[in-house]
């Protein structure tokens, strides 16, 4: 796929998450093949003034390429002064943020809002576009709400001012993270504009990744919280695109990819908080699973990485003798098990 003047070896792509995505869980998600990888998003503010923090977010490796920089920001000057940061700091791609739902974001004029305000939306890409010749994409809502669902017009207009993809996840800024995704919007907006649309939402399973190509014509799908706890998803959809088979790890192949990114978060932020911070992918990587509940309550008291490996080698261990069997990797929850949870605080655009 291709993406501007960006040659990407496949159309499945990691969605920017705050307080997820970071060059750890990226390196995690980038060894099962993700096509292409976002930071969490980037205040442009922050990064225009260099501020460390947002600095910070830009931290990558040589595993961790192509990457995509996420901003958000209402200020087109200030949006375009931070797209020359990140351009500097060999970024791959600028992603503009114009999906976030979330109050704090949005009440700034940012994420989501901006699609309340068409003429603001055009003018902060117009500015980052001439403010950086790397590929631009903007992802963005069905809309603020069922009143003004806008994601064709926005897309069109996003087209017409140079950006060279769209990426859609079809629910509303006031849904939030509930109810289902409106597949059809994705499907009409790529019948309205000639630039790739990449679609997301509600893919958990490689069917339906399949699924919403097959339904809405898109170019490429974006992975969101199915890759929490599941980063081998993204495996599994290649494989299952490809026409070969789907597997799930075992549970000593599940053990080494936890401590790997154990290991990873360790290095990344040091000690205590690395192992504080990765106490939430412990909850998501062991949902699911024969006495997971009781794993998790203990989770909560791990304080550094001895502690960690020392609680997830017992409890792989016990599965081990208990024989544990895992589902197929192809198959897909239904019924209420399959309805949209609420995300943990830390998750942003998704």
């Amino acid at each position: 796929m291709k993406i501007g003047s960006l040659h990407l070896k496949n159309n499945v792509f990691m969605a920017p998450m705050a307080g997820i995505t970071d060059l750890p869980f990226r390196t995690i998600v980038r060894s099962f093949g993700c096509g292409l990888a976002f930071t969490e998003m980037v205040s442009a503010i922050g990064l225009a003034r260099e501020n460390e923090k947002s600095l910070r977010y830009l931290s990558s490796s040589c595993e961790d390429r192509p990457l995509g920089i996420q901003l958000f920001g209402s200020d087109p000057e200030m949006l375009a002064a931070a797209a020359k940061v990140a351009a500097e700091r060999e970024a791959d791609l600028l992603d503009v943020n114009m999906g976030c739902p979330v109050k704090k974001v949005a009440r700034t004029g940012s994420g989501a809002s901006l699609m309340r305000d068409p003429e603001r939306a055009a003018a902060v890409l117009r500015a980052v576009r001439k403010a950086s010749t790397l590929p631009l994409t903007v992802k963005i809502r069905a809309g603020w709400n069922a009143r003004l669902v806008n994601a064709v017009e926005i897309g069109q207009m996003a087209e017409e001012c140079g950006v060279n993809a769209v990426i859609l996840h079809p629910r509303t800024a006031d849904q939030g993270f509930g109810g289902r995704s409106d597949w059809g919007l994705i499907a009409a907006l790529k019948q309205r504009i000639r630039i790739p649309v990449i679609g997301s939402g509600d893919i958990r399973c490689p069917e339906d990744a399949v699924r919403m190509l097959d339904e809405t014509g898109c170019d490429g799908i974006m992975v969101g919280r199915g890759a929490l706890g599941n980063p081998w998803l993204i495996g599994n959809i290649l494989s299952r695109l490809s026409g070969t088979e789907s597997a799930l790890p075992s549970i000593r192949q599940r053990e080494e990819i936890i401590r790997r990114h154990l290991s990873l978060a360790v290095d990344f932020y040091g000690e205590t908080i690395g192992t504080r911070d990765f106490r939430k992918h412990l909850l998501w990587y062991t949902k699911g699973l024969r006495d997971g509940a009781q794993f998790r309550r203990a989770a909560g008291c791990i304080s550094d990485r001895n502690s960690a490996l020392t609680a997830v080698r017992g409890f792989f261990r016990h599965l081990e003798e208990s024989g544990v069997a895992f589902p197929d990797p192809d198959r897909c929850v239904s019924g209420p098990e399959a309805e949209e949870e609420k995300p943990p605080a830390a998750v942003g655009d998704i």
